[in-house]
């Protein structure tokens, strides 16, 4: 048995313990106070010395011994925000705190950390270099890492790697593949303005309602007709309000809605588009449309070698059998906005279990996780670490 391994069963019931209290005390995004303060607590037992980043959030550092010719630096993620959920499992750690729920699985994540924190700090005359663990808020919002890469948490990092649960994954299995995991995720509002007046008589207004319809139809014409059909978009009008009373033309129509994408390019390209398409649309019905397009998520896309590395990883601490294939999902990540700075990869491991009552998907007021899957998540973690930051050293 492995090191990692041996360490990941001694300190199984550690990471257990830990995602049960985080799972107790869920906290909203960018608020999660006593969550950045039980993780500090933790980090400072082991003789380390975290720093509060974004708010809410932690970063730490674990330098490790081994002589080497080079020290890159290798940084782990984990997010630590709940979901606005009301629980509905009886368990005996179900959370303690009304209107809000872990069911995501960002407990585990948080506490899988803390625990690859002690592994790697057995383990430090094992590695060259620095592993950087970042415990990140708000992800739920898509606000805690654009805000960390902003304060400059991984300016110094050659690599960077994280891990979410996937209730959609049998427990034991991992998916780290190389390419587009996640999509980018954008939300679009178009405020459509016309001109009021008497629905008997509409030549003497400016219809926003037919604009907007319009601008509707429009829309769906970007992904078919602008974009290569080999990349996957998606472009959706959710919300459409307009006018009080039947017999009264209104003033302005609300449009609202999200695009999804795995191209950089793509992504770069759907707002300059949907603006163009909105605002002439509306002008040739006589009506003004004003576009407001907030970019939420990045495309997720991991980094050839470092998947590489985390592939090789995995295989060392759970077996070649299980790796598995995983498609990408329209889901977003705001991990997204670390790789686009820094060589990436994300892992999903598998959280599922029927047996055990863990089979509710992802952001549903049943939501669970196998706790076996703790094991593998520390464990990989600390694998990757030593793997990256080992890599090309003579042993």
């Amino acid at each position: 048995m492995s090191r990692v391994k041996e360490l990941a069963e001694k300190y199984f019931d550690y990471a257990v313990s830990m995602r049960r209290e985080f799972h107790r005390h869920p906290e909203p995004s960018m608020k999660e106070e006593r969550t950045c303060s039980r993780v500090i607590e933790e980090l400072e037992s082991l003789g380390l010395k975290p720093k509060k980043a974004a708010g809410t959030g932690v970063v730490c550092e674990i330098k490790g011994t081994k002589k080497a010719k080079s020290s890159k630096i290798a940084a782990l993620r984990a997010d630590m925000d709940a979901l606005e959920l009301e629980e509905k499992n009886e368990i005996e750690y179900k959370s303690e705190n009304e209107g809000l729920m872990h069911g995501c699985g960002h407990d585990g994540h948080t506490a899988s950390l803390l625990t690859a924190a002690k592994i790697l700090n057995n383990l430090k005359s094992e590695f060259a270099g620095t592993v950087k663990l970042i415990f990140q808020p708000g992800e739920e919002i898509a606000v805690g890492a654009k805000t960390m890469v902003g304060e400059g948490v991984v300016e110094d990092v050659d690599a960077i790697f994280g891990i979410h649960v996937w209730n959609d994954l049998e427990s034991g299995k991992i998916s780290v593949e190389a390419g587009p995991r996640m999509a980018a995720v954008n939300q679009f509002i178009i405020n459509v303005k016309g001109k009021g007046g008497h629905g008997s008589m509409p030549y003497q207004g400016v219809d926003p309602i037919m604009a907007g319809a319009a601008v509707v139809m429009n829309l769906q014409t970007i992904v078919s007709r602008e974009f290569d059909p080999m990349e996957p978009a998606v472009l959706s009008v959710d919300i459409f309000n307009s006018g009080s009373k039947a017999n009264v033309l209104p003033e302005n129509s609300y449009l609202e809605g999200t695009t999804r994408c795995f191209s950089r390019e793509i992504n770069q390209n759907f707002e300059e588009i949907i603006g163009r398409v909105a605002q002439k649309t509306a002008a040739s019905y006589r009506a003004e449309a004003k576009l407001e397009y907030n970019k939420m998520t990045l495309p997720l896309i991991n980094d050839q070698e470092i998947s590489a590395i985390a592939h090789k990883a995995a295989a060392k601490f759970s077996g070649q059998g299980s790796i598995v294939k995983l498609d990408k999902t329209t889901g977003g990540e705001d991990f997204s906005f670390f790789a686009a700075e820094v060589p990436a990869a994300f892992a999903f491991v598998g959280s599922k279990n029927k047996a055990k009552g863990a089979d509710a998907p992802h952001h549903h007021p049943e939501f669970n996780i196998d706790e076996d899957a703790l094991k593998t998540v520390s464990g990989l973690y600390a694998q990757f670490a030593l793997d990256f930051l080992n890599k090309g050293e003579v042993e």
